[in-house]
């Protein structure tokens, strides 16, 4: 089973922990501007060096193992279960097909998606309120 290191534990956790060895923290996201992203996923670090004055272990830019784990922990072994990796790709929640889609596109469904994209990514052309098109500003 793999080991699990709370943050008050950092300082047990830099004496037990193996240089070049991944090791994996939680990240928490504000789901309440980021609708769409994962409420939690984890982030990936590696030590690789030791601190000159003290010998604790550290990372290639020199984060202390006992601070990161104080500041960001708890750090874990293995990944986190049920969860994604921060530096991955993120899911798709929308797009120009609607969900359960299963026929191929040919080339006119294409052009016509595209179209479609294209029309409502422009602020210009997205349609105001009442369904008029916005004014257009001197500026832009």
């Amino acid at each position: 089973m793999p080991k699990t290191w709370q943050p008050h534990q950092s300082k047990q956790f830099a004496r037990d922990l193996e240089l070049g060895r991944t090791y994996y923290y939680v990240n928490t996201h504000d789901t309440k501007h980021n609708p769409y992203e994962d409420r939690h996923t984890y982030g990936e670090i590696v030590f690789t060096d030791r601190l000159w004055p003290t010998n604790n272990p550290c990372t290639e830019g020199g984060q202390s193992a006992a601070t990161f784990c104080l500041n960001f922990g708890p750090m874990h072994e293995a990944p986190p279960r049920n969860m994604r990796n921060l530096a991955g790709p993120a899911p798709q929640v929308a797009g120009p097909v609607p969900p359960g889609y299963s026929a191929k596109l040919d080339s006119a469904e294409l052009l016509a998606l595209q179209a479609s994209v294209a029309r409502g990514s422009d602020p210009h052309t997205r349609p105001g309120r009442g369904g008029k098109p916005k004014k257009r500003s001197r500026f832009f």
